[in-house]
């Protein structure tokens, strides 16, 4: 069984099936295309990782090297003849899979892909005439139609081959707080939010004041927790229920985007907009930098940067704000702001992420207008009236030590309109 973003024993199809053969061999492959992860995501996967070896009481061999040499070799180790694995979708993902089946095969072998990390596996969600969907509320009333499977528990005593495992990769370190991995513990803390928080999901998720959503999201990323159990425990019937669902709806929708147009993860999804004039010279790179480091001057995108750095999430709404300030109000290009994100955050996903950022510059499948542009202050006045999100990340921010206004929010929303249009005109 090759454990990737299923780092969990119930609920995984693919486990289930590799147990009803037979012995199973639990085995992670350290891909050396994970160095270039941040920090905080390596850190957590480590932690996912011990957890999942705890799980299976010593029994995880972990391997580090190509996916395709490593997994040949440990099959020839100890006659497996199948390795079971849940589908990737991805880009790299779906090219690495093909390796590897490639390299059992020549030795009379197979890759046998059951589930995937999704609630609906990319690509089964469909227009009636076989079309792919590019606006995400036809997809997700669609998603719904099709459903997804219940969840299954986790294997009886399965049966573990022991081998020899090499170390586990060094944990970086980190000065963020990262929650326990352990598989019951984020069932537990779901099954907190889900009695006390998700009845009013949908009044409360886009305050970014208020502990109003479930901080799954790095759980899901590594999957040690399926969107099919969440799913399973919350009813459509009520208001904060489906809200949520439609969160995850937007996860499986990403997934799908990417996994139709692979060229999308670092490229406009609709290349018209390959012709948009972005500031790249020094300046531009100094203004950058201060987006970074949380000090542009507007309190809502700084606090929403600092508490990225610091803790390795940023509320959702004020992903969307920050966002629209770094490729609308610097213009910038949304890559430099994605590339940022990936290194810090614990949730990191490319699909969600990158796609997520093409929204908020417009270019994307189910882009916000190009002419929408998020005011900071307006933003701010609406979603944190009482300034208690943005003093809980500025303790600077009503003395003389906060910067003012990096540049005027009315006039680089004209700048921001003229290039669109010269887009839009092209």
């Amino acid at each position: 069984m090759w454990f990737r973003r299923d780092l969990r024993l119930r609920d995984n199809p693919a486990l289930a099936e590799a147990c009803a053969a037979g012995e199973v061999l639990p085995v992670f492959v350290v891909d050396p295309t994970f160095e270039s992860a941040g920090a905080p995501r390596r850190a957590l996967l480590h932690d996912c990782l011990t957890a999942l070896d705890e799980a299976t009481g010593g029994a995880l061999v972990v391997r580090a090297g190509d996916p395709a040499d490593e997994l040949a070799a440990l099959a020839g180790e100890v006659d497996a003849e199948t390795v079971y694995v849940a589908r990737d979708y991805g880009p790299y993902g779906r090219r690495r899979d093909e390796a590897v089946a490639d390299a059992l095969r020549g030795a009379d072998r197979r890759l046998r892909g059951v589930g995937s990390p999704y609630a609906v596996p990319p690509g089964s969600v469909t227009k009636g005439d076989g079309g792919k969907y590019v606006v995400f509320t036809p997809f997700s009333r669609t998603w719904r139609e099709h459903g997804w499977d219940d969840p299954i528990d986790a294997p009886r005593s399965p049966d573990w081959i022991e081998a020899r495992s090499d170390a586990l990769f060094d944990r970086p370190e980190v000065d963020i707080d990262i929650p326990s991995a352990a598989e019951e513990n984020v069932i537990a803390r779901w099954r907190r939010f889900r009695d006390d928080g998700l009845d009013r999901y949908d009044e409360r998720r886009d305050l970014p004041a208020v502990d109003g959503t479930s901080r799954l999201s790095p759980y899901l990323k590594y999957g040690v927790v399926h969107p099919r159990q969440l799913l399973a425990e919350s009813d459509a019937r009520n208001d904060g229920h489906r809200v949520f669902q439609s969160e995850l709806a937007w996860r499986d929708f990403y997934a799908d985007v990417l996994f139709q147009s692979p060229q999308s993860a670092w490229r406009h999804w609709n290349e018209k907009f390959d012709a948009i004039t972005y500031d790249d010279d020094a300046a531009a790179r100094d203004r950058f930098a201060r987006w970074c480091e949380g000090r542009t001057g507007f309190p809502i995108v700084d606090a929403g940067m600092r508490q990225l750095v610091q803790t390795g999430w940023m509320h959702n709404r004020v992903r969307m704000i920050v966002a629209s300030f770094l490729v609308k109000d610097l213009h910038l290009p949304w890559t430099w702001g994605a590339r940022f994100f990936l290194q810090h955050l614990l949730d990191g996903d490319l699909a969600s992420n990158n796609h997520g950022w093409q929204w908020a510059a417009g270019s994307g499948t189910d882009a916000a207008p190009y002419f929408r542009i998020f005011n900071p202050w307006s933003q701010q006045e609406r979603w944190d009236p009482d300034g208690e999100y943005v003093h809980r990340w500025i303790p600077e921010l009503d003395g003389d030590e906060y910067p003012d206004p990096m540049v005027d929010h009315q006039a680089e929303r004209r700048d921001a309109l003229d290039r669109y249009e010269a887009v839009k005109g092209a």
